[in-house]
């Protein structure tokens, strides 16, 4: 642990011995609505917020020829995996293959066009845009000269990684073929290794990417006001920072005469700027709700119904999971039940009690531990694709009519939507209502709050997490 900052990480909350800060140092906590200032990283180091702990930024070696090196390589496995055979069988002289993208084509030909397309976009399209968007952007900054509309997709960026999934989809097919294997003869094609090699590339390149520097080197020109005291929220002083850029930002009370009041944006990206006004968790609540409602038929009605030789079997997500408990697969029954029953059930049971423990100001679970909690509710949420793109497979793999197919069942589209409702409630959840309860009852104003003098700093603890590159930092 390298500790940079000049005071102690348990001093947060204190006002310390003022000090001569870099506005273009200063960032707020997206979990907890901290006032920070970044300490000097070296390649290998991340900051961490001292309060919630969350990961503010990582330094990387080389970041724009990284992520380009990356995100060129994961570019061309995306294509070879859409080019080749991906899957075939055969049982018995009766068999089939399909390609990669035929698994949305056999839900769209079954009637199911919302499962293919949400097959479609977290496995191939959104991907796609993802690494193509990134590719423009390091193209740019390698050449130090940045290419046309380079911020505005640059602010795609963080929207895209939470739906991009084909980490799952892999899963999903290991499932798929662990269920036939017994029974048929499964040829695995060069898509399907370049698939799994794809997989693995696209985490790298998320992972790759340091947002913080992006943006420094997209436009380095805006700085954080000058009028800012660290270690207090940035809603008690009329700040809020951009989620998809950093940059500190002053908000003003809008005048109560103007009838529709404007959205404050960031002065770097544009980015409508969400300011801390009290708990309002309505948006997660009804999601959640829905969620809930649509969970009943997702688990009540078949989720695929299988022919063979003229004998149609209709089964559930549970009955499913009995099955394999029975024919004693173990451990791919164990795999549907987190993914299809315990994950769903308590991410939905997660977010309702801290919609509802933000209200409470004593609770039995810390601070800390809640928003641990909440980072963990929205990690599992989208391994719960594992069962749709199951049957996004099984669909597509096997189809020869009344001999044997598989077709989706009612369920399959109530379960795809739950799994989207409960990503949507957790991303609109705001985590700062888990150490801010009240809104704050400042009048946020233009006019300074706190002397420039008065800026002091507050810790950040950095660790190293990869290499320890003695090069000069990036900030």
């Amino acid at each position: 642990m390298v500790d940079s900052a000049q005071s102690s990480a348990s001093q947060y909350s204190t006002p310390n011995k003022s000090l001569n800060v870099s506005r273009r140092r200063l960032r707020v906590c997206h979990e907890c609505d901290l006032v920070l200032a970044l300490p000097r990283l070296k390649n290998g180091e991340k900051a961490e917020c001292p309060r919630c702990q969350h990961t503010l930024v990582r330094r990387r070696t080389n970041p724009a020829e990284r992520s380009l090196a990356l995100a060129l390589a994961t570019l061309v496995t995306l294509i070879l995996s859409v080019a080749f055979p991906f899957l075939s069988f055969n049982i018995n002289g009766i068999g089939n293959g399909i390609a990669l993208t035929d698994t949305a084509a056999a839900l769209i030909s079954v009637h199911y066009p919302l499962i293919a397309l949400s097959v479609l976009l977290t496995v191939i399209i959104l991907p796609g845009l993802y690494l193509c968007s990134l590719l423009w952007l390091c193209v740019g900054m390698t050449q130090n000269k940045l290419l046309p509309r380079s911020q505005r997709i640059a602010r795609t960026l963080g929207y895209i990684t939470p739906w991009m999934m084909a980490d799952v989809f892999v899963i999903g097919t290991l499932v798929s073929l662990i269920k036939i294997i017994g029974i048929a003869d499964i040829e695995l094609g060069l898509s399907f290794w370049t698939f799994c090699a794809y997989a693995l590339l696209l985490l790298l390149t998320t992972q790759s990417v340091d947002r913080d520097w992006l943006w420094q080197q997209l436009d380095p020109e805006p700085k954080a006001p000058s009028q800012v005291q660290l270690g207090y929220s940035a809603s008690l002083q009329g700040l809020a920072g951009c989620h998809i850029c950093g940059l500190v930002n002053r908000v003003s009370a809008s005048p109560a005469a103007e009838a529709k009041p404007v959205k404050p944006s960031c002065g770097r990206c544009g980015e409508p700027l969400h300011l801390y006004q009290g708990v309002n968790n309505q948006a997660s609540l009804a999601l959640l709700f829905a969620a809930m409602v649509m969970y009943l038929p997702a688990n009540l009605y078949p989720i695929m119904t299988t022919t063979s030789l003229g004998d149609v079997q209709a089964s559930t997500i549970i009955g499913g999971v009995l099955l394999f408990f029975k024919t004693g697969d173990w451990p791919i029954a164990l795999i549907i039940l987190t993914a299809s029953v315990i994950v769903p059930v308590c991410k939905m049971l997660a977010l309702l009690w801290l919609c509802y423990i933000v209200r409470q100001p004593k609770s039995v679970l810390s601070p800390l531990n809640r928003i641990r909690l909440y980072r963990i509710t929205e990690f599992i949420g989208r391994w719960s694709m594992v069962d749709v793109f199951v049957v996004a497979i099984l669909v597509a793999l096997i189809r020869n009519g009344s001999v044997m197919s598989v077709e989706p069942g009612a369920a399959a589209l109530s379960f795809t939507v739950v799994v989207i409702l409960t990503m949507l409630a957790a991303i609109l959840f705001d985590p700062r209502s888990i150490w801010l309860h009240t809104a704050p009852k400042q009048t946020h104003t233009s006019a300074p709050l706190i002397p420039e003098s008065a800026i002091s700093t507050t810790a950040i603890s950095t660790t190293p997490i990869s290499s320890t590159s003695k090069e000069s930092p990036h900030v």
